[in-house]
């Protein structure tokens, strides 16, 4: 069974903030790390993992990434704080 991760990356601590889902969650913070996916991430560097939740449905995943967007920063920034209050780059430890 495939698994599909809702993510948030941010260039820093309480700093730009983007949310986003994919399924194949290591590739893609690798290729905003590297500077492959020209737009938003890119321009504002944003580029560490800080929060993610898995999905077995990409239906669902979906529906809480909207979610989440449309969230004002302070509920995303308590989110954050929640599971990661040092604002830890995941990726560094993420096991896949």
């Amino acid at each position: 069974m495939r698994t599909y991760y809702v993510y948030i990356l941010a260039s820093q601590r309480n700093g730009t903030l983007y949310v986003g889902v994919m399924g194949d969650l290591s590739r893609r913070v690798w290729e905003h790390k590297e500077g492959l996916t020209p737009g938003f991430t890119s321009k504002y560097g944003v580029i560490r993992l800080v929060w993610y939740e898995d999905y077995p449905d990409i239906s669902d995943a979906i529906i809480r990434e909207k979610r989440i967007k449309r969230w004002r920063r302070a509920w995303k920034l308590r989110l954050i704080e929640e599971t990661n209050p040092h604002w830890r780059d995941l990726y560094e430890t993420w096991n896949c």
